[in-house]
Order: C-alpha cells, then sequence, then structure tokens
C-alpha cells in the first residue's frame, strides 16, 4: 500500500469490542479510524469512507449478519478481517468464498490486532495478484486460440501458409496501431458473417 496513513472502518456494535479493537490500532500507530456501530446501509457507509481495510467484529453472528457481512466483503474488494467468538466449518467457508482475508475465531485480543492486520493485508494481496496473473492468462490463452482461427480462415480463404498468415495479421495490427487479437478477432468476425 501507499505511504498515506491506512484508512479502517471497524465495524462493530458492540462498544466495549470496539474499544478493544481501536485500541489495538492506536497503538499500532494507526489513527485514520471510522467506527460503524450499526449495520443499516452499511455498504453505502463503507463505500463513501472508502478504506484501505475493513475489520468487522462479530460477538455472536448470526446466520443473516455473517451473510450481510459476506456481501460486503464480495462487494468492497478490500482486505476484510473478521473477528468471531464462535464459529463452525460451513461459517468459515462462506467467509473464504466471500473473500474475506483474515477470519479469526475467538482472538480478539488488543495486542493482536495489529499482526492480524498486516496479515489480512498481505493475504488480500497475494489472492488478488494471483486473480489479476489468472485473469491474464485466461486472457492470453482466448487471443491465442482466436488468433489460430483467424490465420486459419487466412490460410484457407487466400491461399496462404500459416506463416504468411501471421505475418499478415502482424503487418494488420501493425499498420492500424491495434493488438493482433484485436486484428484476428475481426477476421473472425467477418468471416462469420461472410459465411468463411
Amino acid at each position: 500500500m501507499s505511504q498515506a496513513p491506512l484508512r479502517i472502518v471497524v465495524i462493530d456494535e458492540n462498544q466495549v469490542r470496539a474499544a478493544i479493537l481501536e485500541d489495538g490500532l492506536r497503538a499500532a500507530g494507526l489513527t485514520d479510524l471510522h467506527i460503524i456501530r450499526e449495520t443499516t446501509h452499511l455498504l453505502r457507509r463503507i463505500v463513501a469512507i472508502d478504506p484501505d481495510v475493513v475489520i468487522i467484529d462479530l460477538e455472536n453472528p448470526s446466520r443473516d449478519v455473517l451473510e450481510q457481512m459476506f456481501q460486503v466483503s464480495r462487494m468492497v474488494s478490500r482486505p476484510v478481517a473478521m473477528f468471531v467468538d464462535q464459529s463452525d466449518t460451513a461459517s468459515i467457508e462462506a467467509a473464504i468464498d466471500a473473500g474475506v482475508s483474515a477470519y479469526i475465531v475467538d482472538g480478539l485480543r488488543k495486542e493482536r490486532v495489529k499482526p492480524i492486520l498486516d496479515m489480512t493485508i498481505s493475504r488480500f494481496n497475494a489472492f488478488s495478484r494471483l486473480q489479476r496473473e489468472l485473469n491474464e492468462a485466461k486472457s492470453a490463452l482466448e487471443d491465442r486460440k482466436v488468433i489460430e482461427r483467424a490465420k486459419g480462415i487466412l490460410m484457407r480463404t487466400r491461399g496462404l501458409s500459416e506463416e504468411e498468415a501471421f505475418v499478415l495479421l502482424r503487418q494488420s495490427a501493425m499498420n492500424e496501431k491495434k493488438k493482433l487479437a484485436e486484428i484476428a478477432q475481426s477476421v473472425v468476425t467477418a468471416a462469420s458473417l461472410f459465411g468463411g
């Protein structure tokens, strides 16, 4: 993250527990804190604050409250640490599916807050990097498939060799200042329109 101080949202309906979190964060030098005590219009409020990290503390969460918090985690695309007093396997799995970066059961202690926060951010960043790499790999694979199809169309319709078809695609991409995959997609689209 940048050198600017971390902006942290703490969602906690319990004043005593919120104070423990706040003390732990302030002791670690984190002062840009926004405490949310009730969960009405929660998503809108979080978006308005635009935090770097979200910490959710749920003493004895009901299924509905947990599901609402998981919804928040899915929507905000930020590191989310969730403290709960008790949990079950289904809730833990749901938390992971919802993208919660750290799900801490029975671990709310002032001195643990900063290390958990650091782990939350690093896990979120690692997961985001993996997600980005996966998306790039999928995109590259799709591009390659389209280029292969376009080469096949050019070879068939123009009687070109594979290399000549590739050179023609590359030359067109350079001339039009477009990506090779974009030109290939145009060839594929045109061929499907004209029954090629």
